[in-house]
């Protein structure tokens, strides 16, 4: 049992001195010179760990509550692990004295330790070790002098003091003002997850894959984007040796389709992802090997960019090719593979090596790589995703030697980070100030950040928490989490001036998947996913988040009850749309250049969208009840009568069901449903 004296002497290493340490049993008051600490500025270098609600976490130190632990969540990835704390809104920060409160349980081999930073780049100080072995009491420490701090970074294994308190002094400092949101047009919501075979692959002959697959085609131009899963593999089958038209693994055509795509006017995101064999082989131990794991050696340092050369190698490559640049020394391509595909039947074909075709603007460095679920050697905290990324970017600033990373193939390439499986933004602060301490500042003052778009997934269920297999079933959106989970990154984009992708969002229709969409009244599971799909779009394009790409375009396997297997929106058994595709497809037609204005009600939610100076309504209920309501909507003043065309999604067509109603005295009077519906002016000519 543990004494009610204090045992613990608390050390200050890095600093030396004696401390003044006390005990005190009530709660203190907040005397001249506390430090204000904010709950959200807060992140973890760690999985965020289950069960964990708004509320819990690092901002229990400061939330005033002295009898209630610290809860990190369950299963976490590292056992010992840092948190960092930025003192945003003040500067000029020097502590001179920390309080703890103990208030049971003690943890002397596996202290909780406190350090400052003074600047991102600077080394940290050690302030206070504590190993809670007193028992509901404060413990104090006073420094024999003051400490600056821009960070604090906690490090702990599972032990927490239940409250933090900092005194010493501070200046405030005004947050500078968010830039606004970019107006975004409403196609840059409707993209997809796809595969190269889904635009060349006949579903005839499988064998044939040699040019776009026309009745494919025609069915991708449901959405207005591709980001496209590029396997390492596909492209490198062997070391050093790079084929795109077509590659050695598959024999799948790159070229084509990015040129199809760029005709088309139509985005696409290549995302550089997987281990080839050949790597695993050579640099992990057999019972290690997974084509998910980080794509660094075995045992290799993890947050030094060298270790991720090879990939940063393939990346300029593909830059080199699909990118703008055509300036590049051919002796940087020669490992491209060039001439007859087979040299026996020249009519098969030849390989090129050539750079700069211009095919794309973007590029995704790896996919999720907080994966928790294949454990530590298929997962990378943020500052290791960070020298990874930096690598890749730039060859970690130019230092890696020629051939290495994107921007030295292209610097007008922009790269996207990879989509985070958590949709916190702890991850994407780890790596920013990775980006302050190891690439410094561009001489205009902004950070040297190693990617040029914010990337994160969200899938909305029950449970609240993205990707969660516990999860009763998913969740409409706006009932969801996922917006206040859109408002924090999209804040971060503006803050660093990034853009805001989510690249993976969706539902499953398999009613034994954790994230299915149910059937509601009379509507089936798929007309349901067809709703929430395109309220999706319509909530981030509220929210502000750029582009939007939907997971994904084929079921993998329907009768399936694993997450993610019934998500596609293209049916592979019929060869035609789904529902959901078919409300996108409508939707793109007919409004994808309109861009988000403002928000005019709630509930029922109607955005007002403008193009070319003419409004559309985006009007729906967001409920998950199949509920219908009247509702009159506010056009203008009252006076003559109006005409009005309104747009309501159908499944099975290839436009939207249209009607014409007249407003009454300024309003038009409107049955809402948890179907969106579109409204525009009769006169301003859209087809009915």
């Amino acid at each position: 049992m543990k004494s009610s004296l204090l045992k613990a002497v608390i050390c200050l290493a890095m600093v030396g001195g004696v401390y003044l340490v006390s005990g005190r049993r009530q709660p203190l008051p907040a005397p001249k010179g506390a430090i204000p600490l904010q709950a959200a500025n807060w992140y973890q270098l760690n999985t965020p760990g289950d069960q964990v609600r708004p509320g819990m976490g690092l901002g229990q130190l400061s939330d005033g509550i002295l009898n209630q632990e610290v809860f990190m969540g369950w299963g976490k990835m590292l056992a010992n692990y840092d948190s960092y704390y930025e003192f945003k809104g003040l500067s000029d920060v020097a502590i001179t004295k920390i309080l703890f409160y103990d208030e049971q349980g003690s943890f002397p081999d596996k202290p909780f330790k406190l350090y400052a930073k003074a600047s991102a780049a600077a080394a940290p100080v050690l302030l206070a070790t504590f190993t809670g072995e007193s028992y509901d009491q404060w413990v104090e420490v006073v420094l024999p002098k003051p400490i600056k701090a821009q960070y604090l970074i906690a490090n702990a294994w599972s032990g927490f003091p239940t409250e933090l308190a900092l005194y010493g002094t501070y200046q405030k400092r005004p947050e500078p003002a968010l830039p606004p949101k970019q107006a975004l047009p409403l196609a840059q919501e409707l993209g997809i997850n796809s595969f190269v075979w889904e635009f060349l692959q006949s579903d005839q002959d499988p064998n044939i894959r040699g040019q776009i697959y026309e009745p494919s085609m025609a069915l991708m131009r449901a959405f207005s984007q591709y980001r496209d899963y590029v396997d390492w593999e596909k492209i490198e089958t062997t070391p050093g040796q790079f084929a795109f038209n077509p590659t050695m693994a598959g024999g799948w055509n790159y070229d084509l389709v990015y040129q199809r795509l760029q005709q088309e006017g139509r985005e696409v995101l290549p995302c550089l992802k997987t281990l080839p064999g050949w790597f695993q082989q050579q640099y992990y131990p057999a019972d290690q090997r997974d084509s998910e794991n980080v794509p660094a050696a075995y045992n290799a340092d993890l947050l030094n960019p060298a270790s991720y050369r090879l990939q940063a190698q393939l990346a300029f490559q593909f830059a080199a090719r699909y990118g703008h640049n055509k300036r590049i020394d051919p002796q940087l391509l020669q490992g491209v593979l060039a001439g007859p595909i087979y040299p026996t039947a020249p009519e098969a074909g030849t390989r090129t090596r050539v750079a700069g075709l211009g095919y794309i603007r973007y590029i995704e460095c790896e996919n999720e790589r907080d994966k928790w679920w294949k454990g530590r050697k298929a997962y990378q905290t943020a500052r290791e995703y960070a020298a990874n990324l930096s690598a890749f970017y730039d060859g970690h600033k130019n230092t890696m030697g020629p051939g290495v990373g994107v921007k030295n193939a292209d610097p007008g390439i922009q790269v996207v980070m990879g989509g985070t499986a958590t949709p916190q933004t702890d991850y994407v602060r780890g790596i920013i100030d990775w980006c302050k301490q190891y690439r410094g500042y561009k001489p205009d003052g902004t950070v040297d950040l190693c990617f040029d778009v914010i990337n994160y997934h969200c899938y909305a269920n029950a449970s609240g928490e993205s990707q969660s297999t516990g999860s009763a079933r998913g969740a409409a959106p706006e009932v969801a989490a996922i917006g206040g989970y859109a408002d924090a990154f999209v804040a971060l984009g503006r803050a660093y001036h990034k853009e805001v992708w989510m690249t993976e969002a969706g539902y499953d229709v398999n009613a034994g998947s954790p994230l299915h969409a149910p059937a509601i009244g009379p509507k089936t599971a798929e007309l349901v996913q067809a709703d929430w799909i395109l309220r999706t779009a319509l909530l981030y394009a509220r929210r502000g988040v750029n582009r939007l790409f939907l997971y994904q375009t084929y079921d993998r396997q329907p009768a399936s009850a694993e997450q993610f297997a019934s998500s596609g929106l293209l049916n592979g058994a019929t060869h035609r749309r789904k529902p959901a595709a078919d409300y996108l497809y409508q939707v793109q037609r007919q409004f994808g250049r309109y861009v988000y204005k403002e928000t005019l009600s709630a509930s029922p939610l109607v955005d007002r969208y403008e193009y070319q100076g003419h409004s559309m309504y985006a009007v729906l209920l967001p409920t998950e009840q199949g509920r219908t309501a009247s509702y009159s909507l506010p056009v203008g003043a009252a006076g003559a009568s109006t005409a009005y065309h309104i747009y309501t999604p159908r499944a099975g067509r290839d436009s939207l069901g249209v009607q014409t109603l007249a407003s009454v005295a300024g309003k038009l009077p409107l049955t809402v449903t948890e179907t969106p519906l579109f409204v525009v002016p009769a006169a301003r000519g859209q087809r009915p």
